[in-house]
């Protein structure tokens, strides 16, 4: 049986950007971790990946949450340097 680290591991992502994927989608992380695969998979996926950042650190701002906002930040900018924004999205 896998546990969720063998999951967690087996993804391009971090555990970081795994668990924003699933605060925002409100799941489980193991399904975050599969979510993020897929989402992996094309342009629109990769800046969707980057919308749900943004979104849940705008919502930590609004209620307050200022130090998730700061790990939310550095977890932003780890998936800036390795997921990039595709430029040729919708093109």
């Amino acid at each position: 049986m896998l546990s969720l680290q063998d999951v967690i591991d087996y993804c391009d992502l971090d555990r970081g950007e795994i668990e924003a994927i699933a605060e925002h989608e409100h799941i489980p992380v193991a399904v975050a971790a599969e979510l993020s695969e897929v989402l992996l998979c094309s342009p629109e996926g990769v800046c969707r990946l980057h919308t749900m950042i943004i979104e849940n650190m705008a919502h930590a701002l609004e209620v307050g949450e200022y130090e998730h906002v700061q790990d939310l930040s550095k977890t932003y900018q780890h998936l800036q340097r390795t997921h990039p924004i595709p430029e040729n999205i919708g093109t």
